[in-house]
């Protein structure tokens, strides 16, 4: 019984391993053990955001403490501001509405699509759409926030780290693409509402006292804060996920090849009908052994790294490595 009240995340966790690519059920050690890794990542990131402010000789900490923390993974940062962009633009929308933006649009031009291209709208709509432009979050340990004043951006111009990150992104779309494509449309339903799953969605008090909020940091976490651990947290478990199931792939055809098989491995059965799965074959999903080797995996640091401690009395790190 203590277990289930300290692992709290178990639905939300199964459905973000749902997106990730797991279509079998989980073990309750399997989600409990996933958990306790995201758990340990936040609470990391909590005291070395705790140790920056201090060094700022501030007791709050930021949202850049916490960006600040993943700043070597370019991908995630760039999905990470992404994500922060839009939520400005739906704050901004939210607000002018409130304020009776719809009267200063005028409903006939922005109803729909109709409305769209007439001539007759084109002022109020632009003037809107520059308020409610997508901001481009900037980071202070960056060159561009060094100085003062900055070139004006251009229409056309590409941002040079989004052409970097199109690859990355693109390859997840594939991904998604790939695990949606054979769907019904009941199926593509459940998907998609699993895809909000999330540690922090109205469960902020939940969230901070699973976190550590007031033990780890004293900080009184801002909204922006809670939603940026939110977004993370999901990330962590779609890391895990994706790795645990190439693990378990690699396991699968080794044992293909060489007839081996463990015994204390169950093959569930797939009761008829069951969602995403052929109703005559038995799947078994990814278990705690394939996440614990995941966790290791992405615990490794490079050869880099560790070569250029070679031949000194320097301590090797030890810390928990983020991901």
């Amino acid at each position: 019984m203590a277990d289930n009240k300290q692992h709290k995340y178990r639905q939300e966790i199964q459905q973000m391993m749902y997106v990730s690519g797991e279509t079998g059920e989980p073990s309750t050690e399997t989600t409990a053990m996933i958990e306790e890794i995201v758990r340990q990542q936040v609470i990391e990131m909590l005291r070395n955001c705790t140790e920056l402010a201090a060094r700022r000789g501030a007791r709050s900490i930021t949202i850049n403490d916490l960006i600040f923390q993943i700043r070597d993974d370019a991908p995630k940062v760039s999905r990470l501001r992404t994500f922060l962009s839009w939520k400005d633009v739906r704050k901004n929308a939210r607000d002018s509405d409130e304020k009776g933006g719809d009267v200063e649009l005028g409903v006939d031009d922005a109803a729909g699509p109709a409305g769209a291209g007439m001539p007759g709208g084109a002022g109020p709509v632009d003037e809107a759409a520059k308020k409610n432009k997508k901001a481009k979050v900037k980071l202070p340990w960056e060159p561009g926030s060094f100085y003062s004043q900055e070139p004006p951006e251009r229409d056309d111009e590409e941002d040079e780290e989004e052409e970097e990150l199109n690859f990355i992104t693109l390859e997840r779309l594939r991904k998604a693409d790939e695990r949606t494509k054979a769907m019904t449309r009941e199926e593509y339903v459940t998907w998609s509402e699993y895809r909000q799953a999330s540690f922090t969605y109205r469960k902020g008090k939940r969230f901070r006292e699973w976190a550590g909020f007031g033990v780890v940091t004293d900080s009184k976490p801002s909204d922006d804060i809670v939603d940026i651990l939110g977004f993370l947290t999901f990330e962590m478990v779609q890391t895990l996920t994706e790795e645990a199931l190439r693990i378990k792939e690699q396991e699968d055809l080794w044992k293909e090849r060489t007839g081996g098989d463990n015994n204390n491995t169950k093959k569930r059965k797939l009761a008829p009908g069951g969602l995403f799965d052929p109703p005559s074959e038995g799947k078994t999903p990814v278990e705690s052994r394939h996440i614990q080797e995941a966790f290791r995996r992405l615990q490794t640091r490079s050869k880099k790294s560790r070569a250029m401690l070679n031949g000194t009395r320097l301590q090797q790190r030890t810390n928990l490595r983020l991901f």
